[in-house]
């Protein structure tokens, strides 16, 4: 694997890629060449072809892999803007198209046994009412800093959301005293909402299995992504104008969001089952 082009790459793109897309391209880079094992020079569309074709074998959900040959594709088109290739291997290659599920999200009777559950640890319910009241991805929640937070109004400054797009979330009253209680008892000095012992921002993977935790205890699937569709669709069910989620959810391009209109139509349809 040439990890000096690789390197350049996200260098390169340092300005451009979130955390998430960065942390996620890095693997799917890494995994492609180590099936493939061969230069970055020589790869040709037949060694992608079989490779997204294993991904399939293993059971990988067609938006998995629509995300993996993203970084692929972006790859190869750096290289050639930079010279570096004769040929994109990728040009030939489509795109598969992603499954149409819905995001899986939590019922509101799931979210109580998930507050009742944390109650006990005053972090992990403020961490937890955090995620499910503004939204936020995880690595957004854990680089809000105390001076990012608006107690009259009830605000958060998102300092650097996906593409390091700037802007303010929402929290409710609920999520503002369980912030609160857990910052009056908190004995350690820190500029960020959440820390460690050593005042550094809680990592990701410490997050991660926290929520793999409570979906042990619990009985249902749950991973911090999960309160982010849960914030969206929980909105959708009180009709709120996806515009809206849109700018709550820090969506840039339309498309993002077309997936929690046919939200608010599941949820509609789900209100008037109820109701026949």
């Amino acid at each position: 694997m040439d990890y000096s082009s690789i390197e350049a790459f996200f260098v390169d793109h340092e300005t451009r890629f979130s955390q998430d897309t960065v942390r996620s391209y890095k693997i799917s880079l890494q995994q492609f060449f180590t099936y493939c094992e061969k230069p970055v020079d020589e790869v040709k569309a037949t060694d992608i072809r079989s490779w997204l074709s294993s991904l399939e074998e293993k059971g990988l959900k067609p938006r998995t892999i629509h995300l993996k040959l993203s970084a692929i594709k972006s790859f190869y088109r750096y290289l050639m803007e930079e010279n570096k290739l004769i040929k994109n291997p990728t040009s030939t290659i489509h795109t598969p198209k992603k499954d149409d599920s819905l995001p899986y999200y939590l019922t509101k009777r799931q979210v109580a046994e998930l507050q009742e559950y944390t109650l006990q640890d005053i972090r992990d319910r403020a961490m937890l009412e955090a995620l499910y009241a503004t939204g936020v991805r995880v690595s957004e929640l854990l680089n809000i800093l105390l001076e990012d937070i608006k107690w009259d109004t009830r605000q958060i400054w998102i300092r650097k959301g996906k593409g390091n797009k700037e802007r303010f979330v929402l929290f409710t009253y609920e999520c503002a005293v369980r912030l609160q209680v857990y910052l009056e008892n908190r004995e350690i000095e820190s500029n960020y909402l959440f820390c460690n012992q050593r005042g550094n921002p809680l990592s990701r993977i410490f997050v991660e299995k926290k929520f793999q935790g409570y979906s042990a205890a619990l009985g249902f699937r749950v991973v911090p992504h999960t309160m982010r569709h849960t914030f969206a669709a929980h909105l959708a069910e009180k009709q709120m104008p996806y515009t809206y989620i849109q700018e709550l959810l820090g969506h840039v391009n339309i498309n993002s969001t077309r997936i929690y209109t046919r939200l608010m139509e599941h949820a509609r349809k789900k209100q008037y089952d109820l109701y026949q």
